[in-house]
């Protein structure tokens, strides 16, 4: 992988795909990814906290081919396979380390060589403000709708990501039983973007599912641009 020598530009509005191959049949994860990639995910998330680190290397690799150049690749939780995979971002969970400590890791093991987006998973403002003041590249805001991954956890609604983003200006991507159907009431609420999972990767058609979620992020991003008054 070529070094990067500037930070990667998070896209918006932004869709991200975070990953489950349990949810794809055996070896569907790759090919689902890729048509969801061309059917318009600015981001994959690499979450599969199961897999031996070999095999989460070798995963994160084939990722890192299949978004090279079309989408960015962002790590959950290890940054030892960030690093070795040559992916653009590293993703905290919530109860992971803190922002200012993982800045200080990467800075050391990077130099200037390249550099990785940092975003850490929040639940309410207290999680996003001290996320935001340790300098976040953005935020993930979650469990905002009922979601068959996470079944009976607490929702915030669209309240949380209006709350959130009004004490923050880090970027927020809400997370949590998001499709296009309400997608576009997320980023009427103040969100930079969305995360999803089953949406797209439990479809017949991923890249559709990608494409039909994608155009509902853009209408209502430009119904928001629209609204703003320019000098």
């Amino acid at each position: 992988m070529r070094p990067r020598h500037s930070l990667p530009i998070l896209p918006t509005p932004c869709l991200c795909l975070v990953t489950d191959r349990k949810l794809c049949g055996a070896g569907l994860l790759e090919e689902k990814i890729a048509a969801a990639v061309s059917g318009g995910v600015d981001m994959v998330q690499l979450r599969e906290k199961d897999l031996p680190a070999g095999e989460l290397l070798d995963l994160a690799l084939r990722l890192r081919s299949i978004t090279d150049g079309k989408a960015l690749l962002v790590i959950n939780d290890r940054l030892d396979v960030a690093l070795a995979a040559g992916a653009d971002g590293w993703h905290l969970p919530e109860d992971s380390i803190a922002v200012h400590d993982a800045r200080r890791i990467v800075s050391s093991q990077l130099a200037q060589l390249a550099r990785l987006l940092v975003s850490k998973a929040v639940h309410d403002s207290a999680g996003a403000s001290l996320a935001a003041k340790e300098n976040a590249d953005y935020l993930l805001l979650g469990t905002i709708f009922p979601t068959s991954s996470k079944p009976g956890v607490e929702t915030g609604g669209l309240d949380r990501i209006t709350t959130v983003t009004r004490l923050v200006d880090t970027p927020v991507l809400a997370i949590g039983g998001i499709d296009p159907y309400n997608a576009a009431s997320v980023i009427q609420a103040g969100a930079t973007g969305i995360a999803v999972i089953t949406a797209i990767l439990a479809a017949s058609d991923p890249e559709k599912a990608a494409r039909e979620m994608k155009q509902s992020l853009m209408s209502a991003w430009d119904i928001l641009e629209s609204a703003v008054p320019h000098p």
